[in-house]
């Protein structure tokens, strides 16, 4: 009992000196047959837990006869389920180190509080003005802080707090309620809280950008972060539920390479292909808040997702915070605060209290929540990929300071600090109020390396890329890059990889990390790149892979895969000059949008011209009121009636082998053959 204690008191929730801590619950994959999971429950004496997915076969299972923390995992019963037949998985569950993004550096200023939120004055390029002008304040959308809790009772929250968008995933029940105690370590989720969803004229803190949203928090970091705490929390109610924001990610220490596991990864790729009636759930990150040691957001699992949308940080000067890390993953900045010398947010705080005191990139992601509040608004049926378009469109460099920005191959200002620049929220409704569905994401995959390559001074690889030319995935306007890895070296954070695009746009996929010393290399890492969004990827590529610590340094590249997502639509063509969204003709007495204007049809309280992805057009034929979008079979992206099923989402998948050129050279060596042919060179196309 003593050490149990011991552990908490010293570990707190998560990690010990470097060990982990294991826990006496379980993730367990089954086939979905109600014989089979009692047989398991009974047979190994776990208590089943329920689902963890709603829709699918992965279980929570808790074993009473195993110590709640322990730093060893339980050798007997992990044999045991590994040698069943029945189990297609399992992973007893461990302790994740998972910070909130406060920074890191500077003391609270001691400037009083403000009346005005500097950030949302007409002095500033947010421009949220221009989006309440045109009457959008998020009313109709719901966001979830994913954090230590919110303060539901606090007098500028409880007119927007939604019970169904909130839940205690560390003491599972449903009052998210922040833990107190003397010095108020869990005013994290309160903060970011009231960023999005502060009521106005209550005469209570300040004005926020989405007032009439409503607001939910999910506490899921004060107590053991888990990988099926974190799969919950990011799958919770994701047909209510509209916007998730997070603050928080592995050590922003410089030196951690971490991302989500199993069953988080798994919930992502269900929000967003489940979430919001097919839609998908828009997961708003937090890039980090490692600039004081040099980390770099692509070794972020979270920040650097392609299901992620990642906000960097601007001080009200313009400037990059000394916070602020950078990547090629970052796709748009929001305001924050910056030294002591600098202004921070105004926000909600503990015991019905406000603050000035907000900063970070913390107080970036729920900013940029709220701005994409208002865009959901002026058009529900954008999907998650439709968010990120119009984030790249409304992003703009405005006056902000660095000196890595570049143009790209289409045309746009990218920066690994600012992305595309500061989001603009009246050019972001308007975008919303114009902007047709995207076609369907397609995946291109290429083998570039599959043969050990050894990494000394540098190593330069080139090889002409298709993009999947004449199959099914074919892409004409990227969107995501991601370069998978699999190396060792000596001191993994002497090394700078960079990938240049064939027109010539470069994405630093990590820099220079100095206090990262590990030997132990990338295993199968996934480094992701925006910059060359809307750019035709087919052409000649090159990845630069260069040691830039001490000269003895060693290591082998053993694998790289080229992953491209896009569609085969040339976006950077794309006009949008009239608006796809309507008001609605007649409203019934609930409120709710009775008719449109013939030949529209409604979608929730608005008038479309078209439906959106994953709905189809009911009553073409009829009258104003029998012109409706109804939801297709949840497996298809279009359809004729609720009940036929996409046969494409079994489509087998098509492999091509062609020749690739592919050059490699080195500073000290060739490696292989210059201009050699390499004949197993695969891509794999994938319908998706």
């Amino acid at each position: 009992m003593k050490i149990i204690w011991f552990l908490n008191a010293l570990c707190s929730c998560t990690v010990c000196f470097g060990e982990r801590i294991y826990t006496n619950s379980w993730a367990v994959h089954l086939n979905d047959v109600p014989e089979q999971i009692d047989r398991i429950t009974w047979k190994y004496g776990f208590l089943n837990l329920g689902k963890i997915f709603a829709d699918g076969s992965y279980y929570h299972m808790k074993q009473r006869g195993v110590a709640k923390r322990s730093l060893q995992s339980h050798r007997l019963y992990n044999l045991r389920l590994k040698k069943d037949p029945k189990v297609l998985w399992f992973a007893q569950q461990s302790g994740k180190t998972r910070r909130r993004r406060h920074p890191s550096n500077g003391a609270p200023p001691n400037d009083p509080l403000f009346s005005k939120q500097w950030f949302l004055s007409t002095a500033f390029n947010l421009n949220v003005v221009a989006a309440w002008a045109h009457g959008y304040t998020g009313k109709g959308v719901v966001v979830s802080i994913l954090d230590d809790g919110i303060e539901k009772s606090h007098p500028d929250l409880f007119e927007n707090y939604d019970p169904q968008a909130s839940y205690d995933m560390n003491d599972d029940d449903a009052n998210p309620e922040p833990r107190y105690t003397q010095i108020d370590e869990n005013r994290h989720g309160t903060r970011c809280a009231g960023q999005v969803a502060a009521a106005a004229n209550n005469s209570v803190c300040g004005v926020v950008v989405a007032y009439q949203a409503k607001i939910g928090g999910i506490r899921m970091l004060d107590g053991h972060v888990t990988d099926l705490t974190e799969a919950k929390s990011l799958t919770l109610n994701p047909e209510h539920i509209d916007i998730y924001s997070a603050s928080w990610g592995p050590q922003d220490d410089g030196s951690t390479v971490d991302g989500p596991s199993t069953l988080a990864s798994e919930a992502f790729v269900r929000g967003i292909s489940n979430g919001r009636s097919g839609l998908g759930s828009i997961y708003v990150w937090a890039s980090g808040n490692g600039g004081t040691t040099s980390d770099n957001c692509n070794c972020d699992g979270y920040a650097n997702s392609i299901y992620t949308l990642s906000v960097g940080s601007t001080t009200e000067r313009g400037t990059v915070p000394s916070y602020s890390e950078p990547c090629s993953a970052i796709i748009t900045a929001i305001y924050s605060g910056g030294s002591q010398h600098y202004r921070r947010i105004v926000t909600t705080d503990l015991r019905h209290s406000c603050t000035s005191d907000h900063t970070g990139t913390s107080a970036s992601a729920p900013l940029a929540a709220g701005i994409i509040a208002l865009a959901l608004e002026a058009n529900p049926t954008l999907t998650w990929r439709d968010v990120q378009h119009i984030t790249v469109r409304a992003s703009r460099p405005a006056d902000l300071r660095t000196k890595d920005w570049h143009t790209n191959g289409v045309g746009r200002h990218v920066s690994h600090y600012y992305g595309y620049g500061l989001l603009d929220a009246g050019r972001l409704v308007d975008l919303a109020r114009k902007w047709k569905p995207v076609q369907p994401q397609r995946k291109c995959l290429t083998d570039v390396i599959t043969r050990p390559h050894e990494i000394r001074g540098r190593l330069v690889f080139q090889w002409n890329e298709t993009a999947c030319l004449r199959t099914k995935n074919w892409i004409r306007s990227l969107e995501h890059i991601q370069a998978r890895l699999t190396l060792s070296y000596t001191r993994r954070g002497d090394l700078s990889i960079i990938l240049i695009s064939p027109l010539g746009t470069r994405s630093h996929l990590v820099t220079f990390r100095p206090f990262d010393t590990s030997p132990r290399g990338y295993d199968d890492w996934a480094f992701m790149s925006i910059h060359s969004w809307d750019e035709d990827p087919s052409g000649l590529w090159t990845l630069q892979i260069e040691n830039k610590g001490d000269l003895s340094n060693r290591g082998i590249l053993t694998h790289f895969q080229l992953e491209l997502y896009g569609t085969e639509e040339r976006m950077i063509r794309r006009r949008m000059e009239r608006t796809v969204v309507h008001q609605c003709a007649v409203w019934s007495s609930n409120g709710t949008c009775k008719e449109c204007v013939y030949p529209l049809y409604m979608f929730e309280s608005i008038c479309l011209e078209a439906c959106p992805p994953h709905y189809y057009e009911s009553g073409s034929n009829g009258t104003q009121s029998e012109r409706k979008c109804l939801p297709c079979h949840r497996s298809c992206h279009t359809c004729f009636a609720s009940n036929q099923v996409n046969n494409s989402s079994n489509a087998s998948q098509v492999i091509r082998v062609d020749t690739v050129t592919v050059s490699v050279s080195t500073d000290n060596q060739t490696t292989g053959n210059e201009n050699s042919t390499f004949d197993d060179i695969t891509e794999n196309s994938q319908e998706t």
